[in-house]
């Protein structure tokens, strides 16, 4: 174990070491594997994808069982990300608005502009996209990451490398990229000019996030501190219109050194509900060659509720990319492991809000390639949702 575990983490240094073939990665893939997916409140299914440069929408009325005619999103086709940590976004208003976020790679490598797009009629069709940032520099906005608030306002991040760009004109130091934001109060008509949340993230992880019970999102990401360790941040962003400024929080304490994005973005979810909010439970890939793999933990936004963080998962099966959903006290938590060439999600869940967890089971299998797992909710049911290249996208009630 031991020495599979230097063998880990010899070959993601390797790997990270010349970052710009890494993030190639994810240039210019069209994977169909890589998807988004929602349910609104009528309980369908909705899946964003990419197919030849357009962004399309399709819905299930039978968890996926069946899904309708596709809807082109863009009319113009573009090099649309979707592949591991990047892809299209997907989310739905309770008055049935649908909402899209996209990342489309541009001529120069690594470089990419963040795409927004609406349907008000009930993704019949899609108003004319447009770039969510003011921006218009061909340098790096990618892996954006959609928030719909229960206020209805929404946010979209991503990781920008303006202030990079601006630090290499006057030789300073900077390391990393930075997390940037728009919001729009008004379902999606306009954004907001963009806002810099934080310095020195990662440069191709995953951002994800949630929102308080007063709607307020929360943002986490994979952070580039002092000495090149990559370990998570944590940030709400401030209301507009006021003078607040974000006060980002260290939120992982692993002290990973690497010298390069390992393409391993993290879970958030809230932990408990209105007046019964305590903070955000967290789950993690951290390669510490000392003890390297998942973690979950919980956070209260100010310090840690729970010390120390919960190992989980095989590494020596690449566990990775979990996913987080939590209701009141309950939550789940599922990632994928691979083995002999066979791809598993596996799962646990809690009762008592994280404190204590069920044993690991394997809920799902398949010999062939396999997209990240994503969790959904609806009513009082929670769904797996896999997509895999063998049987498609596959819909899992976890509790009945």
């Amino acid at each position: 174990m031991k020495f599979f575990n230097t063998l880990f983490i010899a070959f993601l240094v390797l790997a990270s070491a010349n970052l710009l073939a890494h993030e190639a990665h994810t240039q210019h893939a069209t994977s169909q594997l890589a998807v988004s997916v929602a349910i609104d409140g009528a309980g369908k299914l909705w899946r964003a994808s990419v197919r030849d440069g357009f962004v399309q929408v399709d819905k299930s009325s039978d968890l996926g069982k069946t899904f309708s005619k596709p809807v082109k999103v863009n009319q113009t086709a573009q090099k649309v990300a979707a592949d591991g940590e990047a892809r299209p976004k997907i989310a739905i208003s309770p008055d049935g608005n649908i909402y899209l976020t996209w990342t489309e790679a541009l001529s120069k490598p690594f470089t990419g502009y963040i795409w927004f797009a609406r349907s008000v009629d009930a993704g019949k069709s899609f108003e004319k996209p447009y770039i969510v940032h003011q921006d218009r520099a061909e340098i790096t906005h990618r892996f954006d990451a959609l928030n719909l608030a229960p206020n209805g306002k929404i946010t979209v991040s991503w990781i920008d490398k303006r202030d990079l760009e601006a630090a290499k004109k006057t030789e300073k130091k900077y390391d990393g990229a930075a997390i940037y934001y728009a919001v729009s109060t008004d379902a999606g008509k306009t954004f907001a000019p963009e806002q810099k949340l934080a310095d020195s993230s990662c440069e191709c992880c995953r951002i994800v996030t949630t929102n308080k019970p007063d709607g307020t999102t929360t943002v986490l990401w994979r952070h580039v501190f002092e000495g090149s360790e990559r370990d998570h941040m944590i940030a709400e962003i401030p209301a507009l219109g006021t003078n607040n400024h974000a006060a980002p929080k260290r939120a992982t304490f692993g002290h990973w050194v690497i010298d390069g994005c390992p393409h391993h973005g993290a879970a958030i979810a809230n932990g408990g509900e209105g007046a019964s909010w305590w903070g955000y439970h967290i789950a993690y890939f951290d390669g510490n060659d000392k003890k390297p793999g998942l973690y979950y933990s919980r956070m209260d936004g100010v310090a840690w509720a729970s010390s120390p963080a919960k190992k989980f998962g095989d590494n020596k099966n690449q566990a990775g990319h979990p996913a987080l959903l939590s209701v009141g006290e309950k939550v789940w938590l599922v990632w994928r492991e691979i083995k002999e060439g066979k791809s598993s999600i596996l799962g646990m869940h809690s009762e008592d809000g994280g404190r204590s967890w069920s044993d690991a089971k394997a809920l799902a299998d398949t010999q062939q390639k396999a997209d990240y797992p994503f969790l959904l909710q609806h009513k009082n049911i929670v769904y797996l949702v896999w997509n895999t290249q063998a049987n498609g996208l596959q819909v899992f009630a976890l509790n009945k």
